[in-house]
């Protein structure tokens, strides 16, 4: 159904209000229980995951490229001036989307089929969470587990980033961060703490169990001092015998787990 809006303050379009304003939108997003898809192909992904769609925002030449929204999505088409005035600036990649959640599924069921799994602690930056959920699903990562400070998959930045990679990878949320590995451990799960220490064993070379956690940290501290101890291995990522040299000890933890990512899929299976 297509209604056409001409207002940026109309009441149709309020689940789209305050796209700039990180606080304001993590706080209406949970309060309405929905996320913003942007991009028709993040759409498609979401509908694909059985989100609902509550309605779509677009411009007048990107409505052909929605013809296999739901039909009882209701589609507001708006000038490109105020699509920008909504956004903050052009949405290149056509529309978004307003989509319901789904309630999380648990850890334990997210895990109970999964061989190597991929633990966030506090990672905060939503780019950062959709850049690792990317690389999970093109690395072959079987579910990602969150601490309960990361930040929101579902957010609009952290869907975007994922090019909707957010809807390929069975997530859930620890409860309980103190506690927090000791379900993975009953579960099963090897666990590995990545960390830049030079007292850490190169991951390719641990020998990995049947069923494998990596476990990632916050953007500026790493993980945190009891997950370390927690963890049955220390692991880094071999580097170059001359990056300190070069002032480069570490690697930003996106790069570091699309490189962990793959030896843990690759070297543990080999």
């Amino acid at each position: 159904m297509l209604e056409y809006v001409d207002d940026l303050g109309d009441p149709r379009l309020t689940d789209y209000t305050g796209l700039r304003d990180v606080e304001l939108r993590k706080s209406l997003e949970a309060e309405r229980g929905l996320f913003l898809a942007e991009g028709e192909k993040v759409i498609r992904r979401a509908i694909a995951a059985g989100h609902p769609v509550r309605s779509v925002l677009t411009t007048e030449r990107w409505l052909r490229t929605l013809d296999d929204v739901p039909e009882e999505a209701t589609v507001y088409v708006v000038a490109d001036e105020v699509m920008s005035g909504i956004a903050g600036f052009q949405v290149h990649r056509g529309a978004l989307a307003s989509m319901e959640r789904l309630e999380l599924p648990s850890v334990a069921e997210v895990i109970e089929k999964a061989r190597r799994v991929v633990v966030l602690e506090d990672i905060v930056d939503h780019t950062n969470v959709g850049a690792l959920f990317r690389s999970a699903a093109a690395l072959g990562v079987d579910a990602v587990v969150l601490s309960p400070r990361c930040a929101d998959p579902l957010y609009r930045r952290a869907v975007k980033v994922s090019m909707g990679a957010v809807f390929a990878v069975p997530y859930a949320r620890l409860d309980d961060w103190f506690d927090g590995l000791a379900l993975l451990r009953a579960a099963g799960f090897q666990t590995l703490a990545l960390t830049p220490a030079a007292d850490a064993v190169p991951l390719r070379e641990v020998v990995l169990g049947e069923r494998a956690a990596l476990l990632l940290g916050s953007e500026g501290h790493g993980l945190s001092s009891r997950w370390l101890h927690e963890a049955d291995h220390a692991v880094r990522i071999k580097m170059d015998p001359g990056a300190m040299a070069r002032g480069v000890d570490s690697l930003n933890v996106v790069a570091a787990a699309a490189i962990a990512c793959y030896e843990l899929v690759t070297y543990g299976d080999a």
